[in-house]
């Protein structure tokens, strides 16, 4: 059967983690060799450059994917006409929404509902314009893919989903890179980190994100842990501004490195070296980093939002991610508790086996054959 892919909402590098969640979940798909299903993905112009055939046939739509009205009027109508000369059985459509106009069935991925509980995080026309077309859309899918039970249960509440149509396909964890002594010590260096403790936070500025009670509870830190550095990873967001911010008014400029986004090895060798990995979200659908950061023995620190508490489970110390005071008595006993961080790291790589990509794919594979 052949399955249309319709990645056209994926913008390289701006979209989080959905991106790697859509990314790591096509490569093993791929690496299953399912002679009986043959993708055909749909891409912008920038996501075919960054991309290229990695996934299976690829189409490129007359699109950069920058603009968001640009890409609805191009999954409306080219992607329509796009998929039906292709002769698609089914469209994932992988972004979370389906366009209006279509000539196959859908299935569409559910990566949060975050617009519909916090409307203000977002700018008035993507909150009102997913607010429109995701509860539709979600709707009017013939399958829902949800990456948690928090995912699964938001669908049904907030948008109505019929239960039976949703299929839970979670975030798998791939096996960490190996751990190279040399290569840590250049990219520490590189980043002015050198043998600094430091707490690491992989995120984009986007609001949900919260880096500025992160920020907060690092300069309660500083006064125990002179030493300590916070490591900011991850490209600029729309909270750009109020993270800078945050530094400035908290005199911590001098010890918070902002890397911007890193290469894979650089985010391994930095997982690996992390005093604590903090995600203090106020939001998440499912939350990749904490197992990331388990699967290298860093013992993780996260908020008991969403989806974290149910895919950490016990292997991670949980805090309300607006605690500042909260964040730092936490930090600070992961910091100074070797007994609690070895425990921790072990409960970790336990937790981590429950998550694997091999079957995520078979999974989404079962879930394309009953449309064949």
């Amino acid at each position: 059967m052949r399955v249309g892919v319709n990645l056209l909402w994926l913008v390289p590098g701006e979209v989080g983690g959905s991106q790697e969640y859509t990314v790591r979940l096509l490569d093993a798909v791929k690496a299953e060799h399912a002679d009986d299903v043959e993708l055909v993905v749909y891409l912008n112009r920038r996501g075919a450059k960054e991309f290229g055939d990695r996934f299976g046939v690829t189409k490129v739509a007359p699109a950069s994917g920058s603009s968001r009205l640009w890409r609805v009027l191009t999954e409306s109508v080219w992607l329509a006409w796009r998929t039906r000369k292709d002769k698609c059985q089914v469209v994932h459509h992988a972004g979370g929404t389906m366009p209006i106009i279509r000539t196959a069935d859908g299935i569409v991925t559910l990566h949060d509902l975050q617009p519909l509980e916090f409307p203000e995080r977002f700018g008035f026309i993507k909150r009102n314009w997913i607010r429109f077309i995701a509860p539709r859309s979600l709707r009017k899918a013939d399958a829902v893919v949800c990456l948690s039970s928090f995912t699964a249960t938001d669908a049904t509440v907030r948008a109505g989903v019929d239960p039976e149509r949703i299929v839970q396909v979670p975030c798998g964890v791939l096996p960490p890179l190996p751990d190279n002594e040399l290569e840590r010590r250049e990219t520490l260096g590189d980043y002015d980190i050198d043998d600094h403790p430091f707490v690491l936070f992989p995120a984009i500025t986007y609001p949900h994100k919260n880096h500025e009670s992160l920020i907060a509870a690092f300069a309660g830190l500083r006064a125990s842990h002179p030493d300590l550095l916070l490591v900011l990873t991850g490209g600029a967001g729309s909270s750009e501004e109020s993270v800078l911010a945050a530094i400035n008014a908290y005199g911590v400029g001098d010890y918070v490195r902002r890397t911007g986004r890193v290469s894979e090895s650089e985010l391994n060798c930095l997982y690996r070296s992390a005093s604590v990995m903090a995600f203090p979200s106020l939001y998440e659908g499912f939350g990749l980093p904490v197992l990331e950061a388990m699967v290298r023995g860093c013992p993780v620190v996260a908020s008991n939002a969403g989806a974290l508490p149910i895919v950490a489970g016990e292997a991670a110390q949980f805090v309300d991610p607006l605690d500042v005071r909260g964040w730092v008595a936490t930090i600070d006993k992961v910091l100074t508790d070797n007994e609690l961080r070895n425990e921790m790291v072990q409960r970790g790589y336990e937790r981590v086996t429950h998550f694997a990509w091999p079957d995520s794919a078979r999974r989404l594979l079962d879930l394309y054959r009953t449309f064949a």
